[in-house]
């Protein structure tokens, strides 16, 4: 039980890579609160899984580019188990659509980097005077160190700048004992890559990586909780690849 009686916030933490870190956390002792941001039913049945582990964990709705979802994500947290936490998790983010230059406009870019990286931002800052020491792990994607694919420029560079905010963050607060990492996930077997990504481009891509397959969402949670954990200590500042081996830093 590494994170025994610890307590961490998930954003993102209903779905694909988010619930696989929920449930990992949960089952390493830690509280969880779930966040998500409008499928509740989805979140309804991670908290079950969760208490099927024996887990504790809440759920709380939020769009993480809002401060008022923010700040009652935080009052949540605190009134179901205290006020500090121990550990974050931004998972919040996404492709919302591929798109070239010629398609986009000021407004889709500006959603999806917002959706990415003020998340990450709003969420890191409301929650650091909640923490004493700890541990923040950011979700990047390998999109942020390579470009990404056909028309994933506005998610790679708000993933770029994840990467970069991550760094910064680990200078900043490990005066104060808190570690800040980020995973850069490659191809990882998940609803992502079912929605956006050909299944042609699949094939391809996981018979170009070293391991010969796409990565699984609870492979990402099992180093979100190393990270997290008193594991990782003298651990800050890195952008971690998961990627199979198919992109090196």
């Amino acid at each position: 039980m590494k994170l025994e009686n610890k307590v961490a916030i998930v954003s993102g933490g209903a779905r694909d890579i988010g619930k696989a870190i929920s449930l990992k956390l949960a089952a390493e002792g830690a509280k969880v609160v779930v966040n998500y941001f409008s499928n509740v039913a989805q979140a309804e049945e991670t908290l079950a899984e969760i208490k099927q582990l024996g887990g504790e964990a809440i759920i709380v709705q939020g769009d993480m580019t809002k401060q008022a979802d923010v700040d009652r994500v935080l009052a949540e947290a605190s009134n179901a188990y205290g006020p500090t936490v121990d550990v974050l998790v931004n998972v919040a983010g996404g492709l919302v659509a591929r798109k070239t230059l010629d398609e986009m406009d000021e407004e889709f870019f500006d959603h999806v980097v917002r959706l990415n990286l003020n998340s990450t931002f709003l969420l890191t800052k409301a929650v650091v005077p909640a923490m004493d020491g700890g541990s923040i792990i950011n979700i990047a994607s390998q999109a942020g160190r390579d470009g990404g694919g056909p028309g994933a420029a506005a998610y790679a560079t708000a993933k770029g700048a994840v990467m970069t905010f991550t760094r910064a963050m680990a200078k900043e607060l490990g005066p104060k004992n808190i570690r800040v990492n980020a995973l850069c996930p490659g191809m990882i077997s998940t609803t992502f890559h079912d929605t956006f990504t050909k299944d042609a481009v699949r094939t391809n891509v996981a018979g170009a990586t070293p391991l010969r397959r796409e990565g699984k969402a609870s492979e990402i949670a099992d180093v979100v909780a190393f990270l997290a954990s008193e594991e990782s200590t003298f651990v800050t500042g890195i952008n971690m690849d998961t990627n199979g081996g198919l992109l090196f830093s």
